[in-house]
């Protein structure tokens, strides 16, 4: 039996337009890491990156963004390299898509269409593929210009109603719009499963801790050192696009669940915040945030930067749409800085705020980790006496189940307890029969 050959790798080009100062991004970014970084999401999808340029931009063009010398200059040097794709770092308008192309004689794709493959190619639960259709027809119904080239064939029209009928490109809209309808009816009935699932772990009920961080900070990989999983935890960008739960055991035989998320990136694609809102909730919801960055990365301020802007959208967003976060989200999170291994010194933990260094993969700070969200899980909980009956198991069983037993006395007529519960559960049990 001969064996399939295998596919010829995709040879892809890394461009970034570079404007220092443009932008938020620009300025916290040196053009170097945010070159590795857009080489990084293309080897995410298996390119084998060619060639690397940063060309300098000032004012953006409109036909090309970039200036003609340096399209010309850029198309004698892809000339002689056999690239299948040119990735441009950077948000291109359908018209520039276009040209690029046409001078290149090649693929071009920009970053946002680059992001789009990546969770295209990763997504792995039914959710997951909803997400990414929408946000990709979202992304494509604005470039059906340079998506056809029957743009002007025209269908005729039906029956006795005559007329010129409507265009192919008009037809490809409705469609595509017809389409993102029905995948948004999709996701809210996604959002409403998970509110189900979340008002049922509320019943339970344990506090939920959402991990939160740039793209392959190491979030998947604590989730597992943590929780003793074995999630996909790979050294790549955008390893986890679907939200995966697990139990999590505290100091004092607290429990809480544990909610690993997608992966934040700089200048993350607008289509993609709005259509991961169903992904998102598990961080709106979350008793408890912990924000994952990682400490030897250069640029590890700027990341956190992206990533609280991420999050700063979420708490001014209009108060009906889904994954709305409270305007106090950073006094319920506490920062991870991981990989510290990688360091020639580890940072020193801060107290306010909250701010631990640890290792995932050597387990350094993982105790003091937990001990820290335990800890901030208490603090808002109540003290409360009760006096229980001996033959009421139930109660007793339920107040073990959801609360911290401080002490405890037996007689041969009462249970006494002295019990730390939250609010919410202290209300809960006092409407118990």
């Amino acid at each position: 039996m001969s064996v399939p050959a295998r596919p010829a790798p995709v040879r892809a080009a890394v461009i970034l337009p570079f404007a220092p100062g443009a932008n938020r991004a620009n300025t916290d970014r040196a053009a170097e890491a945010r070159l590795a970084e857009a080489v990084g999401l293309a080897a995410a999808i298996n390119l084998v990156v060619v060639h690397t340029a940063i060309v300098p931009r000032r004012a953006p063009r409109p036909a090309t963004l970039l200036g003609s010398g340096q399209v010309e200059a850029l198309a004698a040097t892809l000339a002689g390299l056999d690239v299948t794709v040119v990735i441009v770092d950077a948000t291109l308008t359908p018209v520039q898509q276009r040209n690029l192309e046409t001078a290149w004689r090649t693929k071009v794709i920009d970053r946002t269409g680059l992001i789009l493959d990546i969770f295209g190619e990763r997504a792995a639960t039914a959710e997951g593929a909803l997400q990414v259709e929408l946000a990709h027809l979202e992304y494509q119904r604005s470039r059906l210009v340079r998506s056809w080239t029957h743009l002007e064939r025209q269908r005729g029209g039906f029956g006795f109603l005559g007329g010129p009928g409507e265009t192919q490109i008009e037809a490809d809209r409705r469609l595509i719009g017809e389409r993102i309808a029905r995948l948004k009816k999709d996701l809210a009935q996604v959002r409403r499963t998970r509110a189900l699932h979340r008002t049922a772990r509320k019943r339970v009920p344990y506090p939920i801790v959402a991990l939160v961080g740039y793209t392959n900070a190491g979030k998947s990989t604590l989730f597992n050192a943590l929780t003793g999983s074995a999630v996909d935890a790979r050294n790549l960008l955008f390893a986890t696009l679907d939200p995966t739960l697990r139990g999590l055991d505290l100091p004092g035989g607290q429990r809480a669940i544990l909610s690993d998320t997608v992966g934040f990136i700089s200048d993350l694609p607008t289509e993609l915040i709005a259509a991961f809102r169903a992904t998102l909730e598990e961080v709106a919801e979350a008793d408890l945030i912990l924000h994952v960055r990682d400490a030897a990365h250069p640029d590890t301020a700027a990341q956190r930067a992206d990533v609280e802007a991420v999050l700063d959208s979420m708490a001014t967003s209009r108060p009906d749409a889904p994954a709305t976060l409270d305007a106090d989200w950073r006094a319920r999170t506490i920062e991870v800085l991981n990989k510290i291994d990688l360091l020639p010194e580890p940072p020193p933990p801060t107290p306010r705020p909250p701010c631990l260094p640890v290792s995932a993969i050597t387990g350094a700070g993982l105790d003091a980790l937990r001990a820290r969200i335990a800890q901030t899980l208490t603090e808002g909980r109540v003290l409360a006496n009760y006096s229980l009956q001996p033959e009421d198991g139930a109660r007793l069983a339920w107040l073990y189940q959801h609360g911290e037993i401080i002490a405890r006395a037996d007689t041969d007529s009462a249970i006494t307890l002295t019990v730390r519960l939250a609010p919410a559960d202290r209300a809960r049990f006092e409407q118990l029969p």
